[in-house]
């Protein structure tokens, strides 16, 4: 049986290689920045795509991971709906598997819709590695690759 090729529907969601472990530093309920330019400022998370964890233990995500998220403050239109993201910063450090540790100034996610694709045309700051090999639409748009 041949192996099949990855489709581009599979390629946009995220689901390229297989996701190293990274620390995950964000709980459902952190407030983090949006640091795409679709009109969103602060941003709450409410859940966590794929995560399976144990009975009364907080989700977390880390970078790279796919979440859900509430608009905290931002454009009048979008504030209080529901949205989809990718981490794309941490405030936590986590070690990469050369050994060196990485961390960030602040946690930040870029609003995406649930096929994948951004809803920005651009990304403000720096973006993590670990995103960017995950999410090619987010490495294209990234200014700064770390």
């Amino acid at each position: 049986m041949a192996a099949k090729a990855k489709t581009r529907g599979l390629q946009a969601k995220g689901v390229g290689k297989p996701k190293i472990k990274i620390s995950r530093g964000i709980n459902v309920g952190s407030l983090i920045k949006c640091t795409d330019n679709s009109g969103a400022k602060i941003l709450r998370v409410i859940q966590v795509i794929g995560y399976k964890g144990r009975h009364r233990r907080v989700p977390a995500a880390s970078v790279g991971d796919s979440v859900i998220v509430s608009v905290r403050s931002g454009a009048p239109d979008m504030r209080k709906k529901i949205f989809h993201a990718v981490i794309v910063r941490q405030r936590k450090p986590y070690r990469r598997p050369e050994g060196i540790w990485v961390q960030f100034e602040d946690n930040a996610a870029v609003l995406i819709t649930p096929e994948g694709e951004m809803r920005g045309s651009e990304i403000r700051g720096p973006v993590a590695r670990e995103a960017a090999e995950r999410w090619p639409r987010i490495a294209s748009a990234a200014s700064i690759i770390i």
